[in-house]
C-alpha cells in the first residue's frame, strides 16, 4: 500500500509487546510527561467494548463490515485480524490529525502492527519491544486481570510466544522486570529519538 502522498512529516513512537507485558501502564506512563509532546493513537477495532471502554478515547468501535469498507476504502496504515474475526487498524486519519496539533504520534499495539508501521515509516519511527521477564510473570499478569476465560488467555500465551520471537526486529528491547525502571528506561529512549 502506497502511503507516500499521504504521509506529512512527523515521527512515531511504537510501543508493542505481548499481551499483558505492561505496554499500555508505559505508555499512559508517557503521555503525562507533557515536555515529550506526545499525543496518542487510537486505533480501531470490529471486536466490541470491554468494561468501562470509550468509543473515541480507548478504541474506534466498529463493526467488522464497517471496518472491512474502511480497509476497501484505503483508509488504515496498515490493519490486520489479530485473532479470528476480530479486526485491529491504524486509521490515517488518527496520524495526519496528531500530526496536524503539532505532535508526536505514540502507539499501544501488537508486535504485527508494530513492525509494519515500523517498515513504513523507518527512521521516523522509534519501535520498542516491551518484553515480560518470564512467560510465568506473563501468565500471572493475565490472570490477575480477570478480564479473559481460560480460554483467551491460553490464545493470548500462545500468540505471545510467537511475538517473542519478534523481539529482535525492533529498534529496541525493554525488559519490564520492574515497572518503575521500566518507566525510567522508556522515557530517555523517547527523549533520545525525539532529540529532548
Amino acid at each position: 500500500m502506497d502511503t507516500t502522498a499521504h504521509t506529512p512529516q512527523g515521527k512515531l513512537i511504537i510501543f508493542s509487546a505481548p499481551s499483558g507485558s505492561g505496554k499500555t501502564t508505559l505508555v499512559h506512563h508517557l503521555l503525562t510527561q507533557k515536555e515529550l509532546g506526545l499525543a496518542f493513537s487510537i486505533s480501531a477495532t470490529s471486536r466490541p467494548a470491554r468494561g468501562e471502554e470509550v468509543n473515541g478515547k480507548d478504541y474506534y468501535f466498529l463493526s467488522e463490515e464497517a471496518f472491512k469498507q474502511r480497509v476497501f476504502n484505503g483508509d488504515f496504515l496498515e490493519w490486520e485480524e489479530v485473532y479470528s474475526g476480530t479486526l485491529y487498524g491504524t486509521l490515517r486519519s488518527e496520524v495526519e490529525r496528531i500530526w496536524a496539533e503539532g505532535k508526536t504520534v505514540i502507539f499501544d499495539m501488537d508486535v504485527v502492527g508494530g513492525l509494519n508501521l515500523k517498515s513504513l515509516y523507518g527512521d521516523k519511527a522509534l519501535a520498542v519491544f516491551v518484553k515480560p521477564p518470564s512467560m510465568e510473570v506473563l501468565e500471572e499478569r493475565l490472570r490477575g486481570r480477570a478480564t479473559d476465560s481460560d480460554d483467551k488467555i491460553r490464545q493470548r500465551l500462545a500468540k505471545a510466544r510467537k511475538e517473542l520471537g519478534r523481539a529482535d526486529r525492533f529498534d529496541h528491547i525493554l525488559l519490564n522486570k520492574d515497572l518503575d525502571t521500566a518507566k525510567q528506561e522508556a522515557t530517555q529512549l523517547v527523549k533520545l529519538f525525539l532529540g529532548k
